[in-house]
């Protein structure tokens, strides 16, 4: 198996496996380590490695931008959020932070509101390269992502967000290990 096509899968499983606690809500249960957003920051880290197993071209260009900038500010969203969890029961200091951080837009736009989104645009460009194709997963990966964020953060459902991620996820791994299409050219057209 390619090494880079692991590291996507395993970005793949512990990208699944993050989004498996947040479904289950109260994350500041985690009593010794934040398992979820660690899970979560691998497995971003992790999928930046989509960014070289797919076709080269100015969509793959574009994708692979946006997946960098997606992967930076899950970095730091990520980053945030286990300084977060680090205040246990505190809630005033954490009210605080979350307070600072509503307020300063260098921080909030590009590693809470906006920049993690972008991961998931990256990626769903890059499905695009395979919509003719390989239509199911591409899709799986086109609508699945926007699900994630709008089954969390609209509709407060963390198990349709763990449902939205599933697919998102399936849909890559899907992608990631297509059968290629070989046009085969006869020997008495060469």
């Amino acid at each position: 198996m390619d090494k880079t096509k692991t590291f996507c899968l395993l970005g793949l499983l512990f990208f699944v496996s993050s989004y498996v606690f947040f479904s289950q809500g109260e994350l500041n249960a985690q009593k010794h380590i934040d398992l979820a957003h660690w899970f979560n920051l691998t497995g971003a880290v992790l999928l930046f490695s989509f960014n070289f197993v797919f076709p080269k071209n100015k969509l793959n260009s574009v994708a692979s931008v946006l997946t960098a900038l997606g992967v930076i500010a899950h970095i730091g969203l990520c980053t945030i959020d286990i300084i977060m969890w680090s205040f246990g029961d505190d809630q005033k200091s954490s009210d605080k932070l979350r307070e600072h951080i509503s307020n300063t837009p260098l921080i909030l736009y590009p590693f809470v509101i906006i920049g993690p989104s972008l991961l998931f645009l990256g990626l769903a460009a890059h499905a695009l390269n395979f919509i003719k194709t390989n239509p199911i997963p591409s899709l799986m990966v086109v609508i699945g992502g926007p699900f994630v964020g709008i089954s969390y953060f609209i509709w407060n459902n963390g198990m349709l967000m763990l449902l939205s991620c599933l697919v998102f996820t399936f849909g890559l791994g899907l992608l990631l290990y297509r059968k290629e299409v070989k046009v085969v050219v006869p020997k008495a057209m060469i």
